[in-house]
């Protein structure tokens, strides 16, 4: 595996080594111990989810509160996604910055995001299949969302806004100038 820090430096890329044959593939998808040297520190993950969408969709932005913050690890099973994530930590010298990155089944690449960040994928396949590790559970009452279309972000999703298909909730988020609920 192939770890590579990005733009916010403590985002992190990883590549995996992907043995191909007359079978198909295999991959080692998952590896604590190279994280936890990348990340510098121990995380212990509890939770599996997985999701299934078609093209257009936007899920996102999301956060959790302390103490249900969640370190997360995801990639796209199938399928093509448009990540993106927002710095929600004060004290960073990245605060207010995203990044987006296309993960897709093909590169098989995953993406750590620590606790501290507004999390998001557009589908940019007809369908996807995205799994994501976390070290916390879902706390309702701690989950927070930052507006999709926020003009301070100006993120391209990669979907025309007349083919984006979002939740009632997702639409409601306020816009980052508006957000009360920030990391330390």
């Amino acid at each position: 595996m192939k770890t590579e820090r990005l733009v916010i430096p403590d985002v992190l890329l990883i590549t995996p080594k992907v043995h191909h044959d007359e079978r198909g593939y295999f991959l080692e998808a998952y590896r604590q111990q190279v994280l936890d040297e990348a990340q510098g520190g121990a995380l212990r993950f509890i939770q599996d989810n997985e999701s299934q969408s078609s093209y257009g969709v936007v899920r996102g932005l999301h956060y959790q509160l302390p103490p249900y913050a969640q370190n997360k690890l995801v990639r796209v099973v199938a399928g093509r996604v448009l990540d993106v994530i927002v710095d929600l930590r004060k004290s960073s010298a990245t605060f207010g910055q995203s990044l987006q990155i296309e993960l897709d089944a093909l590169r098989k690449q995953s993406l750590f995001i620590p606790a501290g960040f507004a999390h998001g994928f557009a589908v940019l396949s007809e369908q996807a299949i995205f799994a994501y590790k976390t070290d916390a559970v879902y706390a309702p009452d701690y989950e927070r969302g930052l507006a999709f279309d926020d003009p301070q972000l100006n993120i391209n999703w990669q979907v025309p806004r007349e083919h984006m298909i979002l939740s009632d909730r997702d639409r409601r988020f306020p816009v980052f100038a508006g957000l009360q609920d920030l990391y330390p």
